[in-house]
């Protein structure tokens, strides 16, 4: 699925996302809930600087795979996916799990989307059939059974 039509989905199921954004690790934008372009690029921007600024304080080596940064105001999440993120902005005091939930499933739905691929010609299958020998079973008729009427004494 294109990442418009993800992003479409999330706000569909999301009543907590305000403004969405899919976008590469470069900062380009492949879709977004925002309808001016100017605004989905600074809202990327903003989210790829976060990641960053996470990615220097955070202990350990693993890659950084998702953020919230929360004010009194609302919120900013960003998942990231090898390549791939999605950042959002939700009112104060969203269900956290929930909208992070919300945001991996679009990006997964994203990454998801088949790539194209030179078309390959039609092959067609050749069909072999086997003749199969069937016996036909002769059930025989069985009679029924009679009955003895007893003796009314």
């Amino acid at each position: 699925m294109d990442a418009q039509q993800a992003l479409a989905d999330l706000t569909e199921i999301s009543s907590q996302i305000q403004a969405a954004v899919v976008f590469d690790d470069m900062g380009k934008v492949a879709g977004s809930t925002l309808g001016d372009a100017g605004a989905a690029d600074e809202l990327a921007k903003a989210a790829g600087r976060l990641l960053t600024a996470a990615e220097d304080v955070k202990p350990g080596e693993s890659a950084l795979t998702q953020l919230e940064i929360a004010t009194g105001e609302g919120s900013v999440f960003v998942v990231r996916d090898g390549k791939t993120c999605i950042a959002a902005t939700t009112g104060s005091n969203p269900t956290v799990g929930l909208v992070f939930y919300d945001l991996k499933s679009a990006l997964r739905s994203v990454k998801s989307a088949p790539r194209k691929s030179p078309a390959r010609k039609a092959t067609t299958a050749k069909k072999t059939t086997t003749a199969k020998k069937t016996t036909a079973k002769k059930s025989t008729a069985r009679k029924p059974a009679t009955r003895k009427k007893g003796d009314a004494s």
